[in-house]
């Protein structure tokens, strides 16, 4: 099986004066807000846009629904159009953190009826490391209009999860490391451990020794591990990680090995601990 969400350097060098293909750089650092726009203004790829994780793929925090809710969707909407981005277009989403923050906005996008999204294979390190160019210069292109139409079967609400505890019919996958998933160790949410019945996938499983993310076949095997995915690629999964940013590369990763009721949950663990009365398993599901 070949990977249909991702394109080759050598694919994007050939099409980077192509209108029809937009690119945007993804960088951002989690506990660094400021260092992605940073790395964006000192280099990027030719034609690059910059999309903030916070500012841009995010919505402001509250009470519950996560660190990284959704952002306003018209309002993104405006931004992509403002880049160049219609039905039309192929968009290009790279970063140089494995895939993690790429793949939020492939999966907003997709959540946002655009089909036509990928990730650059191997992402901004390889492409420096290959002796690719870069520049400073920020692209200026004519705005065109970017349509919402909101696929609601890509989301799981706090309650659609908890309305399936420990159901035959749904696999939920944690994406964080195993010490934060079994509950040993915590260093952001106030509650340690993982939603009852959740199986551990940790989302960097899915790349390779040079980080780059691994091919469909090799992502079919890895979640044919886990238990209820091997036997049938129609059951529901829901994916959640600390906050919906890394569980995002997994559910690119279920994509790829040919899983058809993929969910993200998307305020994840820092939505679901944020509720007294949920349960929290602090070990291994039997």
């Amino acid at each position: 099986m070949k990977n249909t969400q991702l394109v080759s350097m050598e694919w994007l060098v050939e099409q980077l004066e192509n209108p029809e293909v937009r690119v945007v750089d993804c960088r951002f650092v989690l506990g660094s807000p400021q260092a992605g726009l940073a790395a964006y203004v000192e280099g990027h790829l030719p034609g690059a846009f910059y999309l903030d994780l916070e500012q841009d793929l995010s919505g402001k925090k509250g009470t519950h629904g996560g660190r990284h809710p959704l952002p306003d969707l018209n309002e993104l909407a405006e931004k992509l159009g403002a880049a160049g981005i219609d039905r039309s277009v192929k968009v290009v989403c790279y970063d140089d953190q494995g895939g993690a923050m790429a793949s939020r906005c492939w999966w907003l996008l997709k959540y946002m009826g655009h089909d036509n999204v990928a990730l650059l294979e191997g992402g901004y390190s390889l492409w420096r490391e290959q002796g690719r160019s870069v520049t400073t210069d920020v692209p200026s292109v004519a705005p065109r209009v970017f349509p919402v139409d909101v696929r609601p079967e890509m989301i799981a609400s706090m309650e659609d999860v908890k309305s399936r505890l420990h159901s035959e019919d749904t696999v939920l996958l944690d994406a964080r490391e195993e010490p934060r998933y079994l509950g040993i160790h915590e260093p952001i949410d106030k509650v340690a451990g993982h939603i009852p019945g959740a199986h551990n996938a940790f989302w960097k499983e899915g790349l390779t020794d040079k980080g780059t993310i691994k091919g469909a076949d090799e992502q079919k095997a890895r979640f044919a591990n886990v238990p209820g995915l091997a036997e049938n690629a129609d059951k529901e999964v829901i994916v959640y990680c600390g906050s919906g940013v890394t569980a995002c590369p997994n559910v690119l990763a279920l994509t790829e090995a040919g899983y058809q009721n993929v969910k993200l949950y998307l305020g994840s663990w820092s939505d679901w601990s944020s509720y007294a009365d949920n349960p929290v398993a602090v070990k291994k599901p039997e």
